[in-house]
């Protein structure tokens, strides 16, 4: 982005003069044209001269003026560049903060279910021993005990490579801990009645900054274009230059360094300078050529960035449409297999049921815990899914 900003600022100042300073100072031995005198000197002169001058385009087809518009648009284009790295970042980071706030939770209901496991297990040796229940019970609920334990045992293994992908990404030292603070976010239903997926299209359109950068590219690409093409047309200058000398010949009766620096050498110039271009070996028409082919691309660029755009938009809001509706669905599915659960344990406990029913209401209560939080996690990921494609994604979005 310094870059940019810095060509932008010299393309706008080329419009104006250039101005330089030159001075030389040297020695001549042997035969030598004295300008003071008009003869020639063979003999040892020492030279000294100092100049002034300033060039002024007056006319050289607009490139300075379309170099200056394609220097802006340039810096334009990278400034959007930027800040649709920032919205990378931010959802880059946010969904791996997520992910691991998501595996937390399955650790959490994987504990809970391997201390259920094992208080069940009690429960059932206790009534084996006493001969209430078949061994083959006890030795079915064992299973069930080391297969939660081993489903822990994964679930945190996959907690820590998530959290390893975070701390990566933020340049956390992965070799200490960290903990993950749950986020106060909860699911908004009501947003759904206010999408829509028109004026979601018009937002993305003028939000989103990819397609303003490219916007600015095809801009500058075009200017580009065009000032290539000036190099076929004259250009017009106007110059000045003021300067003075010094010579100094040994052996010679020289005057002062004021009278010949400051009186007799001193010389003004002034004029136009007027270029035609007649034939350049085709080098001209070759970087024209190559503008434009990069002016076409620029082009085709912007065409695909539109439709990219609007396809982020519309898969984001169907995908968060169907967010929500799995989040409903999960929801009631872990409140009828919570009451499942609850029925099938007091059934068993009466004698009434066998351990099968127990462990496959037991399995599908643990496993409509995990869908429900993962549905949850899903939909906040969707609803910075839809902000992303938007355009609209901030710092102050994330809790």
């Amino acid at each position: 982005m310094a870059y940019t900003h810095v060509n932008k600022t010299a393309s706008l100042l080329q419009l104006g003069p250039t101005v330089q300073a030159t001075g030389s100072a040297y020695r001549v031995d042997g035969n030598s044209f004295n300008q003071n005198t008009g003869e020639v000197v063979n003999g040892v002169i020492d030279y000294v001269n100092a100049s002034v001058s300033a060039s002024m385009p007056i006319f050289n087809g607009l490139q300075q003026v379309n170099n200056f518009r394609q220097a802006s648009n340039q810096n334009e284009a990278q400034l959007h560049a930027v800040n649709r790295s920032s919205q990378d970042v931010i959802f880059l980071v946010a969904t791996q903060y997520l992910q691991c706030l998501l595996d937390q939770e399955l650790v959490r209901i994987n504990q809970e279910n391997v201390e259920t496991q094992r208080t069940q297990y009690n429960q059932i040796k206790a009534l084996v021993d006493v001969g209430s229940r078949a061994e083959a019970d006890l030795y079915n609920q064992e299973y069930q005990v080391k297969n939660a334990e081993l489903t822990l045992v994964r679930s945190r293994i996959t907690l820590t490579n998530d959290k390893a992908t975070l701390a990566r990404t933020i340049q956390l030292d992965i070799s200490h801990d960290f903990d993950v603070e749950p986020v106060d976010w909860e699911a908004n239903m009501e947003m759904m009645d206010t999408l829509s997926l028109d004026n979601m299209y018009v937002t993305a359109m003028s939000r989103r900054s990819d397609l303003k950068q490219a916007i600015h590219r095809e801009k500058a690409a075009h200017f580009g274009f065009s000032s290539v093409k000036a190099r076929y047309y004259p250009s017009l200058y106007a110059g000045l230059s003021y300067g003075s000398r010094y010579n100094y010949i040994y052996d010679a009766d020289n005057r002062s360094f004021q009278d010949q620096f400051g009186t007799d050498n001193r010389q003004l110039s002034y004029g136009l300078s007027l270029t035609i271009p007649i034939y350049s070996g085709f080098q001209s028409k070759s970087q024209v050529a190559f503008s434009k082919v990069s002016y076409e691309n620029a082009k085709l660029d912007l065409e695909n960035t539109e439709v990219v755009v609007k396809s982020d938009v519309l898969l984001a809001y169907r995908n968060f449409r169907g967010a929500v509706a799995g989040y409903e669905a999960s929801a009631s599915q872990l409140r009828a297999a919570e009451l499942s659960y609850k029925t099938e344990k007091e059934r068993y406990d009466l004698g009434i049921s066998d351990i099968v029913q127990l462990t496959t209401s037991n399995q599908a209560f643990v496993q409509a815990q995990g869908d429900y939080q993962s549905a949850m996690f899903t939909l906040m990921f969707q609803r910075l899914l839809m902000e992303y494609a938007l355009g609209t994604l901030t710092v102050d979005m994330i809790p």
